[in-house]
């Protein structure tokens, strides 16, 4: 049997090893994202299955708006809701609702694949400059306590409930007008 490919989390390179390994699970996880979404015409990103849905945009640009949270939380220290600069971009798909059905159409997949990688980049360029210990660095959350370690699963374990989320809403957009019914 020829295996095309291994399906391993080690620590990525450049990076202190618990965050290189931080780095392997974010990565992997946005790979798969990218590949459910990189062929997706502007018809399927905008689909809205009803009045209450999310399109498969707005989650994609949602996943950018959660990763720019928490690198302004944990690299800061500040609360994106306190950054004008910051929040005026990521507000809407941050917290999603009517007004993104309303303001998150109309753009091409490569416009979210540039919004995720570049928000990516910014991370990775953060976390190069970090060590282990910062991991685990904890500070209050929404009345709890958590570490830097969680808030960064936190951000690949909602990426992963969108595209739980993207599956969904993928399985039931209809054929655009005109397209080939043939198979």
């Amino acid at each position: 049997m020829m295996l095309k490919e291994k399906l391993i989390i080690t620590p990525a390179e450049e990076f202190s090893p618990q965050i290189g390994i931080l780095v392997s699970t974010l990565e992997t996880c946005r790979d798969t994202t990218i590949r459910w979404v990189e062929n997706l015409t502007i018809y399927q990103l905008d689909f809205l299955y009803d009045a209450h849905a999310n399109t498969i945009g707005a989650l994609l640009l949602h996943m950018a708006a959660i990763e720019a949270a928490y690198q302004e939380y944990t690299f800061t220290g500040r609360n994106i809701l306190d950054n004008p600069e910051r929040i005026k971009k990521w507000r809407v798909p941050m917290y999603l609702g009517e007004q993104a059905r309303r303001e998150i159409i109309g753009q091409p997949v490569e416009y979210y694949l540039k919004e995720l990688a570049e928000m990516r980049n910014r991370t990775l360029e953060q976390f190069k400059q970090l060590d282990d210990q910062w991991l685990w660095q904890e500070s209050p959350w929404n009345n709890q306590v958590a570490n830097n370690y969680w808030m960064w699963y936190h951000v690949y374990e909602d990426e992963i409930n969108h595209r739980g989320e993207i599956s969904w809403l993928k399985s039931r957009i209809p054929r655009e007008p005109g397209e080939d019914r043939a198979e």
